[in-house]
Order: structure tokens, then C-alpha cells, then sequence
């Protein structure tokens, strides 16, 4: 597939395009759990669309073992300020969340939750908002969620991330 030139929509968001690592652990908490740490990558592509590719991928920092992933689209409705993120997630969860982009804050909440009928997690999440604020080279990134359980939002994950340097591109 041939990069084409970034949509105009996605300008005020542009510095996301890369990949963002974890410079250290993130944590995550919750009430019914006990607190823990993670290590995780979030790549944000652009396809020429007014929207970017979005993957985080998260695994056990010792152990390596994959955790959480989750895989969709952050859209800039263009002339807007407003953006939604659409994301299926490896458990069996698929949301739509909605927001807007403010002075390098993107402010998130969910407004459609779905999962499947049967195979998940009896423990279900009914609720969700999240925060990435951009500061140059780092990307802080706030995650609460509410579950039956749980009904009030509550923090569930905090990061930074740091943007990877591009790949130099070796001459011919």
C-alpha cells in the first residue's frame, strides 16, 4: 500500500503518527484487583483518511506474556474539534467512544459498549473514559472504566508513553 499524505483533519493531532513506548512500567488498579504493572506500545498510523489506524498491544513485564490488545480507528470529524475512537479489544469487547481534542488533550468517553452474547468475562464493563494527553515527545494516557460491579468510573490504567524514534531509512 502507497503512504499518502496525511488527511487535513488530522493536523491538530499529527505528532501521534509513530509508534509510543513505555520509557517505564504503567500501572493499573482497580477495586476488585490487585494493583499491577504492564509495559505497552501504541502505534498510530495514517492511511491518507481522516482518521488514524490505532493499535496498543500490552504484555506482563517479566513474564512477556501478551495482556491486552486492542484494535481500531481515531477519527477527526474534519472542520471539528471532535473525535471519536472505535476499538475492538482481545476480550471480547467492542467500544465506541467519543470526545474532542482541546489544547493537546483528546478527552474520550464511551458512548457504545457491545460484546458478544456468550465467551466473556462475567464481570462486564459498562462504561469507560479515557485522557491521552500529547507533550511533545510523551504521551500520557488515563483510562478509567465502570463495571456491574464497580458502576462508578474509577481509574483503571495510567502511562506515559515516549514516542520511538523513526526508522532511518538505510541509503541505496
Amino acid at each position: 500500500m502507497n503512504k499518502l499524505p496525511m488527511h487535513d483533519a488530522l493536523k491538530q493531532i499529527a505528532c501521534l503518527e509513530g509508534k509510543w513506548s513505555m520509557e517505564k512500567y504503567g500501572l493499573g488498579k482497580f477495586p476488585t484487583i490487585q494493583p499491577f504493572t504492564y509495559c505497552e506500545e501504541i502505534t498510530f498510523t495514517s492511511i491518507g483518511q481522516p482518521m488514524f489506524n490505532y493499535l496498543a498491544q500490552s504484555w506482563h513485564p517479566i513474564t512477556k506474556k501478551p495482556l491486552h490488545r486492542e484494535v481500531g480507528f481515531m477519527k477527526v470529524i474534519p472542520g471539528t474539534n471532535e473525535v471519536s475512537l472505535l476499538l475492538s479489544h482481545n476480550f471480547g469487547l467492542t467500544t465506541i467512544e467519543e470526545g474532542t481534542v482541546v489544547d493537546n488533550i483528546i478527552s474520550l468517553k464511551s458512548t457504545g459498549i457491545m460484546r458478544p452474547s456468550e465467551g466473556v468475562k462475567s464481570l462486564s464493563v459498562i462504561e469507560t473514559r479515557r485522557e491521552f494527553k500529547i507533550n511533545g515527545n510523551s504521551l500520557e494516557h488515563v483510562f478509567y472504566m465502570a463495571t456491574t460491579t464497580v458502576p462508578e468510573l474509577t481509574e483503571h490504567l495510567r502511562a506515559v508513553y515516549i514516542k520511538t524514534p523513526e526508522e532511518i531509512e538505510a541509503p541505496k
